[in-house]
């Protein structure tokens, strides 16, 4: 057997060809030349970062190539290539990045160095000085973020540039408490019932802002419910746009009122109170003088914040005509004019100057405001609209920080007919108690903007109402007759409320509606002689008259027309039966009870979730937007939460 094997071996290499030498040197020098572009480590494209086990692979390879005919160096290099890719796939679980080689883990978010085992410290640091390659994929540690950035990432919120890292759902949860965080909320205990006897009246100013629904959304989505001062009723229920009847152009305001029965207590009703302001010809309006004074603070470098903020106003720009003009101040440590007032009409240098706004610093909101108004008073021009739009996550931490020192600013500046919009980013240290301040007392509106959805709905879809106000210093005051209602009470407002006496007092300043917005208020009210009635009648009070009049309150708005110092008044008797129950109406009342649950539900009995779900669907109407399907959705989400 061996002289046969012997033979064997003779005859394959005499059919063997001699090696030509030249050739092996060239498919060599090929073979390694494609290796090494591969692998990104050919001068000029090597990065500058930490070598890792890769690299120990790479230069085993350099003396095997070597010693290898000139086929099997081709065939080498490309196994090679492959056995390198599956050695540095990593393994994840429960949250930690392992490579598959040594004995070391690397939690992520905690770089540090692998080390393979059995390998001394010294033989580590020599091997480092070699050359250097790619370690684990950061895809992977993208994919572990919060869920809050990955949502923005996975519904295309920041661009069609990003793209969502592909992960099972597995890597990831959702946060089943929010984070410990800084925020603050603007809000008061919710309003009391009213013994119509005692108190008859009640006052209020209107509110157009839209924060609390996004800041409830967000929390949401993020897998918690949202906390309880969060939820300001009046501005879920004033999220949605609703068709009610349009104002004949001799008014601003069209009031329609509608009486029905309670859905979630017996024996007592509802007093819906829909306002729709009139929309004026978008070609006629005056033109506009923008001022963006943007937080630029260290705070603000969270994806939901800075690049979302740009986004958004990217989306604004062609909304705007070329007769209106853009500036451009931010602040952080100081503040800094980085775009002079620039025609809408030069996109392309608004957007560089976007662009090249990037997060640091502490925040000196005082310095900034100050420097924005002044910009603004410049800008002004007689029949033109000014506004500061103040775009922040709401940490004023330097400077003018007080929330009374501030409204006093705010107020003056507002005098002088330079109005003040918020828009809030982000969340963790969210100051909407600031926010609420400014927005309030500026005669603007406060946003919160959660995604590039909301950025569009706000800045595009309803920017004429947001930027152009009908009215100013908007209040309602109801009077109930005794003699048909026990009792009452407002729901939503309580940051609102204000004095009896303040509703004909022209100083006093109340809330604005913009172009085209609508505004609800309900009331739910007790009639007399109803098993509903909470108190008991006092001993000494005086019974109030029977009354045979279908007349249950009496409706009452005033308003001043923009630059006028003297406001007009709107007044209606509110009737037992009145106006129909359209799905607007009914939609949202649903919104209402939600809001009412979100608060813990002090008046709704038995009332739940369920039933905010089925009315919400019956009444959803239509709905071209989809806000008020994400509404139901955002009810199924919270019952499960309350579980």
């Amino acid at each position: 057997m061996s002289d046969e094997l012997d033979d064997l071996k003779t005859l394959m290499d005499a059919a063997t060809p001699a090696p030509d030498e030249k050739r092996r040197v060239v498919n060599l020098e090929l073979a390694r030349k494609n290796f090494a572009d591969l692998q990104g480590s050919r001068p000029g494209t090597r990065p500058n970062v930490k070598r890792g086990p890769l690299a120990r692979v790479t230069e085993g390879t350099k003396a095997m190539l070597n010693a290898i005919s000139t086929r099997g160096a081709l065939a080498a290099t490309t196994a090679i290539a492959a056995v390198a890719l599956i050695m540095i796939v990593p393994q994840i679980r429960d949250g930690v990045l392992s490579p598959r080689f040594g004995t070391e883990t690397r939690v992520i978010g905690q770089p540090q160095a692998v080390r393979p085992s059995g390998r001394s410290d010294a033989e580590t640091a020599e091997m480092d000085l070699e050359e250097p390659v790619v370690e684990a994929p950061m895809v992977v540690e993208e994919a572990l973020e919060p869920l809050a950035k990955r949502s923005l990432l996975s519904q295309g919120h920041l661009g069609d540039s990003t793209v969502a890292p592909s992960v099972s759902s597995d890597a990831f949860h959702p946060p089943a408490r929010p984070e410990q965080s800084s925020e603050e909320f603007a809000n008061a205990e919710t309003n009391s019932l009213k013994v119509t006897a005692e108190e008859p009246v009640s006052t209020f100013s209107i509110d157009v802002d839209t924060a609390s629904y996004a800041i409830v959304r967000s929390s949401l989505l993020a897998g918690h419910l949202p906390p309880r001062d969060a939820v300001r009723i009046e501005e879920m229920v004033n999220y949605f746009p609703y068709t009610y009847p349009a104002p004949d152009g001799a008014v601003p305001f069209q009031p329609s009122i509608t009486v029905m029965p309670s859905p979630w207590n017996t024996g007592t009703r509802l007093v819906h109170i829909g306002i729709q302001g009139t929309l004026p010809v978008i070609e006629e309006r005056p033109a506009l003088n923008l001022v963006f004074l943007i937080d630029t603070s260290g705070s603000m470098q969270d994806a939901n914040k800075l690049p979302l903020l740009k986004q958004s106003l990217r989306l604004m720009l062609p909304e705007l005509r070329p007769a209106d003009q853009v500036s451009i101040v931010t602040y952080a440590g100081s503040a800094g004019q980085v775009l002079e007032p620039t025609t809408a009409a030069d996109q392309a240098k608004i957007l560089r100057a976007l662009e090249q706004l990037d997060a640091g610093g502490s925040t000196a909101g005082q310095a900034g405001l100050q420097q924005a108004y002044q910009v603004a008073e410049d800008m002004a021009a007689e029949g033109e609209v000014t506004r500061v739009i103040l775009a922040t996550d709401g940490d004023f931490n330097v400077g003018l920080s007080d929330p009374e020192a501030l409204k006093e600013f705010i107020s003056d500046k507002r005098d002088s007919g330079t109005y003040l919009s918020v828009l809030g980013f982000g969340r963790g240290n969210l100051d909407d108690a600031t926010m609420q301040a400014l927005a309030q007392n500026g005669n603007g509106q406060a946003a919160y903007i959660d995604a590039l959805s909301e950025a569009r709905k706000v800045l595009v879809d309803q920017l004429t109402g947001a930027l152009f106000p009908i009215a100013n210093d908007v209040k309602i005051q109801v009077e109930f007759n005794p003699a048909q209602i026990a009792e009452y009470r407002l729901i939503g407002y309580e940051t609102r409320a204000l004095r009896r006496e303040d509703f004909s007092n022209d100083t006093v300043d109340a809330g604005d509606i913009g172009a085209g917005h609508s505004v609800t208020a309900i009331y739910e009210v007790t009639p007399v002689g109803s098993n509903a009635i909470r108190n008991a009648p006092l001993r000494y009070g005086n019974t109030a008259p029977a009354s045979d009049s279908d007349e249950i309150g009496y409706f009452k708005l005033r308003y001043k027309t923009p630059g006028d110092t003297r406001s007009q008044l709107i007044e209606q008797p509110i009737l037992v039966g009145q106006g129909r129950q359209t799905d607007d109406v009914r939609f949202s009342v649903a919104i209402a009870g939600f809001g009412q649950l979100l608060r813990g539900g002090t008046y709704l009995s038995d009332w739940s979730y369920d039933d905010a779900i089925a009315m919400g669907n019956t009444a959803r109407g239509s709905d071209p937007f989809g806000y008020r399907a994400e509404a139901v959705t955002l009810m199924r989400l919270a019952q499960s939460l309350s579980k």
